[in-house]
């Protein structure tokens, strides 16, 4: 098949199903009660693009296939066209997005059943795959841009989507207006490159970008760092992530965990030989990534909302695929990326299942008579139990949370272990830092490890803790939700082989390294090869990596194990004190942006703005207003209603006009 067409399809057909989901049944009302109709064209509208890139994926020889279909915009020496690029990078992205994006769908047929927004719930989700895929497919910066506001804004339409709930407005507007700011300084950076090469295509700016003077090269680096803060969610720009659990539990799954979130990094990973040419800001990176990752990490042990606990530890994930950036091992990171789409997509959809039966409950107990004034079906103290009511869900949470918490042999095992090694590698090579990062990263592994099982055990293990639980069961979600969780659990398991550890072969067996070649393992800093790490000593940091992993589960499990799960809370709050205050707090950064940067704001256009507002600009406003009316009231007094006033009036004017004919003459 022709590729130029496939990827036409690829692209169209998305946008084709959001046009059927959300315009057709404003023409069409019946359409919108048709969720069997519009859950099946949404889905296909994805899995057939999935499709297609197995296909490409199978057929790529090797060379970038690039189509361009037209001339977008044409100022000068300015030549932009909607131009596409089938490289090793966006077939890796682009079957992740697609593939674990068709599940999603499938899995949202089952979860969004009843509601009635079933059809412009699809027709956002369609309408984001098609933004995600101009953004992992586009061969130049302004098209990749147009996707990044496009999933932006397609991320503000599904974390609104119950908007009728105040909290889930700000949450999308927090998002949106957050991400502005990573925004402006991605397009400075576009202004930048632009100046400096010439040209926007990826071809230009990977054979020229590298040689712009260092310093200009490393502002222009920091500012598509701060660009990729804020769509993958790093400090301090990390802030909007866990609100956006406001919106559906399908829709975390699949911006919050596969795609969106992962954009930032993506754009690192295409113009890694510019980032490679600036180590100082590759530090930055680095650092930056491993402080997101523990922080993330400490606040996720104290969450009690199960879809926020996974939004922390989401962050947490993103720092480990920025920390594998900051080393320059790109490829682990991209590694990390379609892992972390497997288990974290499983875990989100896990506790969308959790919650969809608790819902239930929730509504049993009210037409029982009880009161449910302040139960929360998203809130782990009140579960417990689980697993003798949703095997499913159970065991597919359990192989997920294991996966991320890096038990070997699981797919998060290969790539946080890959991560850890970089780090390590590149500190044995000469670069402290790689140290510093390896340090932190094997820290937050440990708690990682901790708080997922944490999270596994006050949900499905131990006695139900919800309000007459001998007679009020909850139930296992149907197959349309339950077969996508068995289906991501399984790439769970096996994800991580496309990744083996040099230990094995000297390597040889890292397909994934080896697919995507260089620049996107290669040295960095001034470090042309890095230093060769004894077999003997990889194995070991292989088996400290599986104990750190296995301490960390047992700990959890240990910790919240049946009879003293809740009890154990408590135990930790007592011995961290005001740590633990502090964790919960989100280390006061959402307080400071309140109080510093809203409340500043706030304070500065009540004090100087509004007082501007009424004396200046209402005034002149105001005194236009009173000038016409002084005008028109003089002028009305000519008009008394008096024929002989009107006749004295008419002599007097033709008497002033003769006189200015004589005299003026």
């Amino acid at each position: 098949m022709d590729s130029e067409l496939l990827v036409r399809l690829i692209l169209l057909l998305p946008l084709a199903g959001a046009l059927f989901s959300g315009v057709l049944p404003l023409f069409l009302p019946q359409l919108r009660t048709s969720e069997g109709l519009i859950g099946t064209v949404s889905t296909a509208a994805v899995a057939l693009p999935f499709v297609f890139a197995v296909y490409l994926f199978a057929t790529f020889s090797g060379d970038p296939i690039i189509t361009s279909y037209f001339t977008w915009m044409a100022a000068g020496d300015l030549s932009i066209d909607f131009a596409y690029r089938i490289d090793e990078l966006s077939l890796i992205m682009l079957l992740v997005v697609t593939g674990v994006g068709s599940v999603i769908h499938w899995y949202s047929t089952g979860y969004m059943h009843g509601d009635s927004g079933f059809w412009r719930f699809f027709a956002y989700l369609n309408l984001f795959i098609f933004a995600m895929l101009n953004l992992i497919l586009a061969n130049n910066l302004p098209v990749l841009f147009l996707g990044w506001e496009g999933v932006g804004l397609c991320s503000y339409l599904l974390i609104g989507f119950w908007y009728t709930d105040l909290s889930n407005s700000a949450a999308a507007n927090k998002a949106f207006i957050v991400n502005r700011v990573g925004d402006f300084a991605f397009l400075l950076a576009m202004f930048f490159l632009f100046r400096e090469v010439g040209a926007l295509d990826f071809g230009t700016l990977l054979a020229e970008g590298p040689g712009i003077d260092t310093t200009l090269l490393g502002f222009i680096v920091l500012l598509l760092f701060i660009g990729a803060t804020g769509k993958s969610a790093q400090l301090p720009l990390f802030v909007w992530l866990p609100d956006a659990m406001a919106g559906p539990t399908p829709v975390s799954a699949l911006i919050h965990a596969a795609t969106m979130v992962t954009s930032g990094l993506y754009l690192l990973a295409r113009l890694s030989p510019m980032v490679l040419e600036v180590p100082h800001i590759m530090v930055i990176i680095g650092i930056v990534g491993a402080l997101t990752a523990l922080m993330a990490a400490t606040v996720a042990i104290t969450q009690n909302d199960i879809k926020k606990v996974l939004a922390y530890s989401t962050v947490s994930q993103l720092g480990f695929m920025f920390m594998a950036a900051g080393v320059g091992a790109f490829f682990v990171a991209i590694f990390h990326v379609v892992t972390h789409a497997f288990f974290k997509g499983c875990l989100f959809l896990c506790s969308g299942s959790v919650i969809h039966s608790m819902e239930h409950v929730e509504h049993d107990l009210e037409a029982k008579g009880h009161n449910m004034e302040g139960f929360d079906p998203q809130d782990m103290r009140t579960m417990g139990g689980l697993k003798d009511y949703m095997p499913s869900t159970r065991w597919t949470y359990l192989i997920s949370t294991l996966a991320i918490a890096g038990i070997p042999l699981l797919a998060g095992f290969f790539s946080k272990d890959e991560i850890l090694f970089k780090s390590f590698e590149l500190g044995y090579s000469g670069a402290f830092y790689g140290y510093v990062v390896w340090g932190i990263a094997v820290v937050t592994a440990l708690l990682t490890a901790f708080y997922m099982l944490r999270s596994y055990m006050l949900t499905f293990e131990g006695e139900p803790r919800w309000p007459d639980a001998d007679t009020v069961h909850p139930h296992e979600s149907p197959a349309s939700m339950t077969i996508p969780l068995w289906i991501l659990a399984g790439l769970s398991i096996v994800g991580g082989y496309i990744g083996l550890p040099a230990v094995i072969q000297g390597g040889d067996l890292n397909w994934i390294h080896h697919f995507l070649g260089e620049p996107y393992g290669g040295p960095v800093h001034e470090i042309k090869e890095l230093a060769k790490v004894p077999l003997a000593l990889k194995w070991g940091l292989v088996g400290f990596g599986s104990l750190i992993a296995i301490v960390g589960a047992y700990a959890g499990y240990r910790a919240y194990r049946p009879g003293q799960a809740m009890a154990y809370d408590t135990t930790l709050q007592n011995r961290l004190g005001g740590l633990y205050t502090f964790w919960d707090a989100k280390y006061h950064i959402d307080d400071f942006y309140n109080e510093v940067i809203v409340g500043g704001l706030m304070n500065i256009s009540n004090r100087v703005l509004q007082p501007m507002d009424a004396s200046l600009i209402d005034g002149v406003v105001n005194g236009v207003a009173s000038l016409s009316q002084s005008l028109s009231n003089g002028v009305s007094r000519i008009q008394t209603g008096l024929i002989q006033n009107y006749a004295l009036m008419l002599v007097l004017g033709v008497v002033l006009v003769l006189g200015l004919i004589v005299f003026g003459a």
